[in-house]
């Protein structure tokens, strides 16, 4: 029986990977305009985390549900993006997103694995957890499709 890939199982197809990698993600306007960092970079694999903030929240005091989802995307992007070759970008055609409990933490941290990395499409599982006291819970997961748009390299907005 096949087992599940693994983040050693997988082999960057530019070897500039990380540094494409990060200097896009210092390109995420969004990212950077809810404070949102990049945590954990491997091949295959994102971490992206926000600190709480009045302003992402509902009106419970939760984490707004599409701040998690953001959260989310982005760290299955840059997983996804990690193996892509160089002159290419990720495009996300396809998420599912279910909120498992009120997102209630000090920060949350998003966290991307790669289950297929394709030639054309990447099939990419992301975890959501609130982090407070040290102590973490889940509170969202994410099934999302990305497609490898070759020559449409990554930069930043006209």
């Amino acid at each position: 029986m096949d087992q599940p890939a693994t983040q050693s199982s997988f082999s960057p197809r530019d070897p500039e990977w990380e540094r494409r990698c990060r200097e896009s993600f210092a390109r995420q306007h969004y990212m950077r305009f809810i404070g949102g960092a990049l945590t954990a970079l491997a091949p295959g694999r994102c971490s992206v985390e926000v600190a709480l903030k009045p302003e992402l929240t509902q009106q419970r005091g939760f984490l707004h549900g599409g701040v998690t989802a953001a959260l989310a995307d982005t760290a299955a992007g840059f997983a996804a993006y990690s193996l892509m070759p160089a002159g290419s970008s990720p495009l996300t055609v396809e998420f599912k997103i279910n909120l498992m409990a009120p997102a209630v933490g000090e920060r949350f941290v998003a966290t991307g694995q790669v289950v297929r990395g394709g030639r054309l499409l990447s099939i990419v599982d992301t975890e959501v957890f609130a982090v407070s006291g040290g102590r973490s819970k889940p509170i969202a997961k994410m099934l999302a499709t990305l497609i490898c748009m070759e020559g449409t390299p990554d930069r930043a907005a006209d």
